[in-house]
């Protein structure tokens, strides 16, 4: 930045003492002179001044790049959204998703590092460069303008669930109902967005209610809080066996969607890096043996 300083200061003096030869040799009178003299002044200060915002800008943006060119890969991903991220028993970080990135980062040789996220708050880290990539059950439909993906690897949908004893067994028997959403979530937008099949089916409910994490809102809806959550299939799947009864999952799916990684808009090289990689582990039966694992299998979209 010093350089192109000394650079731009450089030019403002040569400027100047263009323009004093100028005035010396020209007959225009001398106030005219002068006047022309501070007009070319002014014009170079303000490119010094540009030079010097470009330069500082620069520097900023080489200050935040990706943690992978110093060879570590930064997931960020919501701890309490299993099967995909969550913590085990051990105190580990695990999950669908946080072991594949693991074996993307094994064939990359990189380093990986997981950082739980509040998912209200993914936006702020990404474009913080304080992740690489967002991938937790990230529902892709709908966001396609905000971010940039990998190919889609899991088929998802948005379902309720509700009390086994609350009476309710579909859809049209939840007017008037109170259900839970997580925050910034895809079933939120299902059940508010303008365009969405199931606005209408949003606006009829008594209360939809927000929180941070599904654990959360499962002990509400057990305590009578609630009477139902939209929720991601594979989480409701995964709650519903850890849990045992109680609970139960209405027939009637709010939608169809799909997962992807989720990387800052433009980032189409690590998009790209990603892809291959998916495509790899596809081939050599890493992610259908992951996804038996976690018992996700049958919502596996690659080929």
């Amino acid at each position: 930045m010093k350089k192109m300083l000394v650079f731009a200061l450089t030019a403002v003096m040569a400027f100047s003492m263009t323009a004093c030869g100028a005035k010396q040799e020209a007959a225009a009178p001398a106030e005219e002179a002068v006047a022309s003299e501070e007009e070319v002044a002014e014009e170079v200060e303000e490119e010094v001044e540009e030079v010097a915002e470009e330069a500082e800008e620069a520097e900023e943006a080489a200050e935040l790049k990706s943690a992978v060119e110093d060879g570590i890969f930064t997931v960020g991903f919501d701890a309490e959204y299993p099967p995909y991220g969550y913590m085990d028993d051990n105190g580990e970080y695990t999950g669908f998703d946080l072991e594949l990135a693991q074996a993307v980062c094994d064939l990359e040789g990189w380093e990986l590092e997981k950082k739980p996220i509040n998912w209200d708050a993914k936006d702020a880290e990404l474009n913080a460069y304080a992740i690489d990539c967002i991938w937790n059950g990230f529902t892709m439909n709908g966001r396609e303008d905000d971010y940039t993906f990998s190919v889609p690897y899991v088929n998802n949908s948005q379902v309720i669930v509700v009390s086994s004893e609350s009476g309710i067994k579909t859809l049209a028997d939840l007017e008037g109902k109170v259900v839970g959403v997580q925050q910034a979530s895809a079933a939120l937008d299902v059940l508010t967005d303008e365009e969405s099949d199931m606005k209408e089916l949003g606006d009829s409910l008594g209360e939809i209610k927000q929180f941070s994490d599904y654990n959360t809102a499962f002990t509400e809806l057990q305590a009578g809080a609630l009477d139902g959550l939209a929720i991601d299939i594979g989480v409701a799947k995964y709650q519903l066996n850890s849990r045992g009864e109680g609970f139960e999952m209405l027939e009637e799916a709010l939608n169809a969607e799909e997962y992807a990684v989720g990387f800052r808009l433009g980032d189409t090289e690590m998009a790209d890096i990603i892809n291959a990689d998916l495509a790899k582990l596809m081939e050599d039966g890493t992610i259908m043996k992951l996804a038996e694992k976690y018992e996700i299998a049958d919502m596996i979209s690659l080929e």
